[in-house]
């Protein structure tokens, strides 16, 4: 879900009587003059709130005749109402699965001795397994090309590949032949 989107529901939803026009809705479409009626409110204060729910997406309109009945839309109504539980809980679920996954392609690729067995042709496989050989690199070191391919070296004999793919992906930049560690946050992600 968009986050523009799910903002905007909570805002909507910031108002007193936009709850309490859910409310009467829940129990079935109304029209306007029936809400004004039960919340005391005048037709032109429902109109205003009725845009600002319509613009949301949980409530829709019918016409029967020269009535408009207004009802919610319970799918994207429970949708919005979740989403933000969702995207709060899940998060943490979702970085354990993703490291006990890429905990396993560390496995498949290296070796017990840590050399690494081959270069997985798979991207996620190879970001996950690039990441993992990086970690021994110091943060705010310079490193000389000729240092880089000896480190690369006790991993992998095809040290110009792992080199070339840590300036691909961002994990490194290299300026004169000597190469350093980019921040994290300019690393490639997967996913």
């Amino acid at each position: 879900m968009q986050l523009n989107r799910l903002v905007n529901f909570h805002k909507t939803l910031g108002d007193p009587n936009r709850i309490r026009i859910l409310t009467l809705l829940a129990a079935g479409p109304l029209h306007g003059q029936a809400i004004a009626g039960k919340l005391g409110l005048k037709a032109p204060t429902i109109t205003h709130h009725m845009a600002k729910l319509r613009d949301t997406g949980i409530v829709y309109q019918r016409k029967d005749k020269n009535t408009i009945y207004y009802y919610i839309d319970e799918k994207k109504f429970r949708s919005y109402s979740e989403a933000l539980p969702n995207m709060l809980y899940q998060s943490d679920y979702n970085k354990e699965d993703d490291t006990l996954k890429a905990q396993a392609v560390i496995n498949n690729f290296i070796a017990a001795d840590g050399t690494l067995k081959q270069i997985p042709s798979q991207r996620k496989k190879k970001i996950i397994i690039l990441k993992h050989l990086i970690n021994g690199l110091e943060r705010g070191r310079k490193y000389p090309e000729k240092e880089i391919n000896e480190y690369i070296k006790k991993f992998h004999p095809d040290f110009a590949t792992i080199r070339r793919e840590f300036i691909i992906n961002h994990f490194m930049y290299r300026e004169n032949n000597i190469y350093e560690l980019n921040p994290e946050e300019m690393w490639v992600t997967i996913g």
